[in-house]
């Protein structure tokens, strides 16, 4: 499988980055490309996808916790 990276942006979307297949909850498959960006503020009018609508709305800054 190639490589997969997913990324949660600054006040932002989650961006996917690799050959992932999207599918909804009946198990549809979403048109997606090599890097796509899934909604986290639920302002999107594209839903599942990120439009930009969360600009200035949205604050969430995800971090993972550190391991030593």
């Amino acid at each position: 499988m190639a490589d997969v990276k997913i990324q949660t942006m600054d006040r932002g979307p989650i961006i996917v980055r690799g050959d992932v297949e999207l599918v909804d909850a009946e198990g549809n498959s979403f048109a997606t490309k090599k890097q796509f960006a899934l909604c986290r503020c639920g302002l999107s009018n594209n839903k599942p996808f990120c439009d930009g609508n969360h600009s200035g709305n949205f604050e969430d800054c995800a971090r993972a916790e550190k391991v030593l």
